[in-house]
């Protein structure tokens, strides 16, 4: 037969127990700055954003005649082929003569003529048959029958298209056979001795914010990785009627393996106007939908993060304009945004300044 413990032996017993298994247990640690996140901030920069320009042009000798002969006709001989060196002088394009001097010969015969009408009727002046008049009527033709003659000869001189200087020929227009009109191009020259440009076609809400001597950054497939300085030599100041566009020619400086007209270019435009703006590195961001954004700012106690939403504007360079949201000197956080959450412990890992040079906290 079991004994029974007396009441109140029984519950000291149960007392004990319980706290011998309390006493088993681990007691609950409080949390310590080595479980909170590390993060690396910087305060709001205020900086100019270059709100660059960008576009793709065609290279091209600056200096770029478009010949022609000074008479119409039918093309007799072409020597020029697309991207060949010709020199100054060198014989490009004649027409062929027979029109050409049959015009020459009828003013030459014309010039004659009335040369020797004039010394009839001045001899016969003299003699008291033919009056002043008269002698003044022939005057005059045989002035205009040898003005007519210079003319054509002049004319004739300029069925001939020679080259105005050393260059490379950029177009042909026409093919030997061909009937051209007076003043039609027949053969575009291009010379490297006014440098060379890169023509390119700007909207007018781009082509406003252009001004000449810009600079300008300039690559080439043909130079892979390679940036050509550049700057804003000329600007149209009318649109294109076909396209609605306006030519903006950027002046380029040559490469030591030399420049072939025709290569394709990428330009990009540093406007010289702008002002100074609030800025965030693009890192900062989180969920940006169009001109809207989430960042997170280290808050006044300096352990947590605050999750704001500001306004963005343009981006350049991985900086971002603020427009509004964001108080002038906050504390921003750059790095390991995306993992955090609106008032969550942090760990300040690192500080850089507004241009970017961090220092060790």
């Amino acid at each position: 037969m079991k004994r029974r413990l007396p009441p109140s032996l029984a519950t000291a017993s149960l007392l004990l127990a319980l706290l011998l298994a309390a006493c088993g247990k681990p007691a609950p640690t409080a949390p310590t700055s080595a479980a909170a996140r590390p993060v690396h901030v910087a305060p709001v920069g205020i900086d100019t954003l270059a709100d660059s320009v960008h576009a793709v042009g065609v290279l091209t000798p600056k200096s770029e005649v478009r010949l022609s002969f000074k008479v119409g006709g039918v093309i007799d001989v072409l020597r020029a082929e697309e991207g060949a060196h010709v020199h100054t002088g060198q014989l490009l394009a004649v027409l062929k003569q027979a029109e050409i001097g049959a015009a020459v010969e009828q003013a030459r015969q014309g010039a004659i003529k009335a040369a020797r009408d004039m010394a009839r009727v001045k001899s016969l002046q003299a003699d008291g048959v033919a009056t002043m008049e008269q002698l003044e009527d022939a005057t005059t033709a045989a002035a205009v029958s040898a003005a007519a003659l210079q003319a054509a000869e002049f004319n004739a001189r300029y069925t001939r298209i020679l080259a105005p200087g050393d260059g490379v020929v950029l177009r042909k227009l026409a093919e030997v056979g061909e009937m051209v009109q007076s003043g039609q191009p027949i053969v575009v020259v291009g010379g490297a001795q006014r440098g060379w440009i890169v023509r390119i076609a700007l909207a007018d809400r781009d082509v406003v914010r252009v001004h000449h001597g810009d600079p300008a950054r300039v690559s080439f497939d043909a130079w892979p990785g390679r940036l050509f300085a550049g700057k804003v030599a000329n600007i149209s100041s009318s649109a294109d009627p076909a396209t609605g566009t306006f030519v903006v020619e950027v002046a380029v400086t040559p490469s030591e393996a030399g420049f072939v007209q025709g290569l394709i270019a990428k330009v990009t435009l540093n406007p010289s106007t702008g002002a100074a703006t609030a800025v965030v590195p693009v890192q900062a961001l989180v969920e940006a939908s169009d001109n809207e954004a989430s960042v997170f700012v280290l808050a006044a106690d300096g352990r947590t993060v605050r999750r704001l939403s500001i306004r963005i504007g343009r981006m350049s360079d991985g900086a971002v304009e603020v427009l509004g949201g964001l108080a002038p000197g906050a504390l921003l956080v750059i790095d390991g945004s995306a993992f955090l959450e609106d008032g969550q412990v942090v760990r300040v890992a690192t500080r850089a300044t507004a241009t970017g040079a961090r220092t060790r906290t």
